[in-house]
């Protein structure tokens, strides 16, 4: 199947490692355009080498989604730089954290702010594309209960509905908004990693939930992610697509 994605251009934020990373691998491999940050220089310099050995414009910078200021900045330098946005991936995340004032204040600003403020700044780009889409990075942790109640679960579960909201408010305009929610997704210096090492209990029980025997890998997300970016999904907006191997258990009508 031909994604149609060539000569796109797309903006996608934390895209150094994990599952931002096969996003954007998977993107330049679809010869799209990219500008990818993260909060660390080397590894930005890294990863923009290593995308722009697939033969396409690849722009990087360090940039912290809770600096209101510096990173709607970027965002649009990106699209300037890009020639224009036509693909929006705020996928950076806080992660999880304990049930505290300062976590709540955390997951706010990076996974709610750091989606509505870069969606804010694409908007003139994304108006002017002839196939725009945002793609929210969501979790199963926010449509169904998993550990215990904390920020992270929360605040995911108020992607997936600012997502469907905002495709509804957007489709007039050509914008297509969908949600991704991985499941466990494992990878060398992810959180799985770290669980499964130090909390061999709660990897092993966690494992033994998922009806495929297997946690997801961030190219199994990133294939998801690509398709519902890509004008082969023209008509697809405002779902929020779960790739999680049969982990979460509820009927979704």
């Amino acid at each position: 199947m031909d994604l149609g994605l060539s000569g796109k251009k797309a903006v996608i934020t934390g895209a150094t490692r994990g599952i931002g990373r096969a996003i954007a691998d998977q993107l330049a491999r679809e010869g799209v355009d990219l500008a990818i940050c993260a909060r660390n220089q080397e590894e930005v310099d890294k990863a923009v080498a290593a995308l722009a050995g697939h033969g396409v414009r690849v722009t990087g910078a360090v940039v912290d989604v809770a600096d209101k200021a510096g990173y709607q900045e970027w965002v649009a330098r990106a699209g300037d730089e890009l020639g224009g946005i036509d693909i929006f991936v705020p996928n950076v995340s806080a992660g999880g954290g304990v049930m505290s004032d300062e976590g709540w204040i955390n997951n706010l600003n990076i996974d709610v702010l750091g989606t509505t403020r870069g969606i804010e700044a694409a908007m003139p780009f994304l108006e002017a594309s002839d196939a725009a889409s945002v793609v929210i990075i969501s979790s199963t942790a926010g449509v169904e209960t998993f550990m215990g109640p904390q920020p992270y679960n929360a605040i995911k579960g108020a992607l997936v509905i600012h997502g469907k909201q905002l495709s509804q408010s957007l489709a007039p305009m050509g914008i297509r908004v969908n949600c991704v929610s991985p499941g466990p997704v494992y990878f060398d210096g992810g959180a799985w990693e770290y669980i499964k090492e130090n909390m061999p209990e709660l990897y092993d029980g966690t494992l033994a939930q998922i009806p495929q025997g297997r946690m997801g890998s961030p190219q199994e997300i990133a294939n998801a992610v690509v398709f519902l970016a890509s004008p082969a999904a023209s008509l697809i907006t405002g779902v929020n697509l779960v790739a999680d191997g049969g982990f979460t258990k509820r009927v979704q009508l």
